[in-house]
């Protein structure tokens, strides 16, 4: 019994995970936690914990590039990055330092960005020479370190949202990049709203100063200041206005400063500021306004509870307060962005390309793409009976071949890749080239006669595995530029091809030698 185990232990290993490919497909224990987006928000099957990507389920696709220029080459010498993001912001008109990045280190040395729609390429030149730095060039487009960040911010911001299924992507046509965002499940005007703003939040006051003048003090909070952001909270009986609680870092004395200008500007006068900004922003308490990218959301005092904890400095020791907004939707937004931070740079929506594909639409596509497959098995089937004539031959060829699909659709449902038109495709080139593959062994086996000698029929095996590693090395050779390029839905096809060959070579093709061993062999 140990040594038939031994002799088919590839057999075993194929049993082993396909056993471990169904638990992961069907057992209710892998599936996915509930995202919090509700059930509009699910993008997987109730029977199975596969998960469905745009074409399947239905949902937005935004193709969209990132709008700025680059000047590469800057002559920073060591001066602080801050410095020179401030240096040149204060050089161009209605700019400020988050329209302006710099960083070291890039290929193309130092580089300066900016991401402000309004300023031309001359504007850019004519700031840095006013500033006093050099350049060897200005192009369009950003960093690869600013796009990488972007995907993270808006990766964030999606995850944040609840939105289960979707993929942020970087995608380039030859001429430039674009951000590839897909939701499924979600109409466009939803996603846009999401992903359009850059999401830079900043807490500013307004006050008067020493001459009686209106004035606003900028980015007294910035969103790298705050600590910790609560989810939104709905109005109660006890807050009348929905709002996000938030705490303040400790650390480099952010705390401690924001209370000191909080108490200097009068916002933390004896008994509290009462805001009337929206009434009548030349006669009124000062106030704390709520900025989100440029625009004033909210303005708002401080209770007098409040205002004596920051009076007496007691506050810092427990940094914590509520951001209030108008409207519940306004809430939300403000946490996601807080959580997920701001966009390096703006989404140019109107440059790009936006599709949706309704949830009806994308269920047609499921139910295609499984007529699809079966029709594929059974002519598969057919042809491997009408070739060898032989069940004991043909069917095992069959199930084999139809296992390396089962593994695929484990792989994926254990990474929450969600399945879309291409990744159906590649199953079905799997299934092809994996019968191709096991016809070559059988023919290899039994093309020149008698294979009752265990001795011959391995001798015959290794030659015809051998052409199958060559082709099998050939595909994935062909397949991994694919991978690993940003070519959008080219990407998942190739992914799951080169899987599906890896299967192939390790797995099942030895598995299905065992079998053939078993049934041809008699010594």
């Amino acid at each position: 019994m140990i040594e038939k185990l031994k002799s088919n232990w590839r057999l075993t290993l194929l049993a082993v995970i396909l056993l471990v490919s169904l638990f992961v497909v069907f057992s209710p224990t892998m599936a996915p936690q509930t995202n919090v987006g509700g059930e509009n928000a699910t993008t997987g099957d109730r029977l199975t914990n596969l998960q469905y990507g745009l074409d399947l389920a239905g949902g937005t696709r935004i193709r969209a590039p990132l709008i700025g220029m680059t000047a590469e080459n800057v002559d920073i010498g060591n001066e602080s990055t801050t410095n020179v993001a401030a240096a040149v912001a204060n050089e161009l008109p209605d700019s400020d330092t988050t329209d302006v990045s710099v960083r070291r280190g890039t290929l193309n040395g130092p580089t300066v960005e900016v991401v402000d729609p309004d300023v031309s390429e001359s504007q850019f030149g004519d700031a840095l020479d006013a500033a006093g730095y050099s350049y060897e060039s200005i192009r369009d487009g950003l960093t690869q370190e600013t796009r990488d960040e972007a995907i993270n911010v808006i990766e964030g911001k999606v995850n944040q949202a609840g939105l289960s299924g979707a993929s942020v992507q970087q995608v380039t046509d030859g001429t430039g990049f674009f951000m590839l965002i897909e939701v499924p499940g979600q109409d466009r005007s939803n996603v846009i709203d999401l992903i359009e703003q850059r999401g830079n939040v900043r807490i500013d006051i307004y006050h008067q100063n020493d001459a009686g003048e209106y004035v606003t003090e900028r980015a007294v909070l910035t969103q790298n200041d705050f600590a910790s952001i609560s989810n939104a909270r709905q109005p109660s009986s006890q807050n009348p206005n929905p709002r996000v609680p938030v705490s303040i870092r400790q650390d480099e004395g952010i705390a401690e400063e924001f209370q000191s200008a909080v108490v200097e500007t009068g916002v933390a006068q004896q008994g509290g500021a009462t805001c009337r900004y929206e009434e009548n922003p030349q006669n009124t308490d000062p106030c704390l306004q709520l900025v989100v990218d440029g625009e004033v959301i909210n303005s708002f005092g401080m209770n007098s509870d409040l205002a004596n904890s920051m009076r007496s400095g007691e506050w810092a020791q427990s940094p914590s307060f509520v951001l209030t907004t108008t409207s519940f939707e306004e809430a939300q937004e403000i946490a996601i962005n807080l959580r997920a931070g701001a966009l390096p740079a703006p989404l140019a929506i109107d440059q790009g390309t936006t599709s949706f594909v309704s949830p009806t639409q994308g269920e047609n596509f499921r139910t295609d793409s499984l007529i699809i497959g079966l029709l594929a098995i059974l002519t598969v089937s057919g042809v491997v009976f009408a070739r060898y004539r032989e069940p004991q031959v043909a069917l095992p060829m069959i199930l084999t071949a139809f296992s390396e699909v089962l593994i695929l659709l484990g792989f994926a449902a254990y990474l929450g890749y969600p399945l879309d038109l291409s990744v159906i495709a590649s199953f079905i080139a799997v299934l092809g080239t994996g019968v191709d593959d096991l016809v070559i062994i059988a023919d290899g086996v039994m093309a020149e006669g008698d294979v009752s000698s265990r001795r011959v029929f391995s001798s015959r095996f290794k030659k015809a595995f051998w052409v199958i590693g060559v082709a099998a090395a050939t595909t994935i050779i062909a397949m991994s530029p694919l991978a690993v390029l940003s070519l959008g839905d080219l990407r998942g096809f190739a992914i799951f091809t080169i899987l599906g060959v890896l299967v192939g070579v390790f797995v099942t093709r030895p598995a299905y030698g065992d079998i053939l061993r078993n049934l041809l062999t008699e010594r």
